[in-house]
């Protein structure tokens, strides 16, 4: 039992390497606390603390600061963030015109951005098609089939 309290110590640094690198490529925090508590266990160890109360330690340590330090540093870390919608998001609210008779069941629309997509009518939508050349909006995407619907023309006043 006393080789296991001599050598803890290289224990804790193949703890603290292996959750830091385990950090670098989930950049999550979790591991990060953990690298942190194993770093308290280690201290502990060198001031001669039993080894079990030495995990002890390392295992209140990691937890507090994964409930305490955490939460504030991922929304740091996320507060950053590129707001520009992208893929399919970019798609909802996008407008386009019906290249082949849209319908609850199918049809084509040509987006905005050039792309031509099958399409189907909302559930919303109470017509039940949209002729060629009408402007549909996208309201959502259902695997590859953007859901659309038409967009109201405005008469012109007389």
């Amino acid at each position: 039992m006393d080789v296991l309290t001599q050598y803890a110590w290289i224990v804790w640094l193949v703890l603290i390497l292996a959750f830091a690198t385990i950090e670098v490529f989930t950049l999550e925090m979790t591991f990060l606390m953990m690298a942190v508590g194993s770093v308290a266990g280690l201290l502990s160890g060198l001031f001669g603390v039993p080894w079990w109360a030495q995990f002890l330690i390392a295992a209140v340590v990691s937890v507090a600061l994964i409930l305490t330090l955490r939460p504030p540093l991922l929304r740091l870390l996320r507060r950053g963030g590129d707001p520009a919608r992208s893929n399919v998001d970019a798609l909802i609210g996008a407008d386009g015109s019906v290249v082949r008779t849209v319908t609850p069941s199918g049809g084509q629309v040509r987006l905005q951005n050039g792309e031509v997509w099958t399409a189907r009518l909302s559930p919303i939508t109470e017509q039940p098609d949209v002729s060629v050349g009408d402007r549909v909006l996208v309201t959502g995407v259902d695997g590859a089939t953007a859901v659309v619907v038409p967009i109201e023309r405005s008469t012109p006043n007389a």
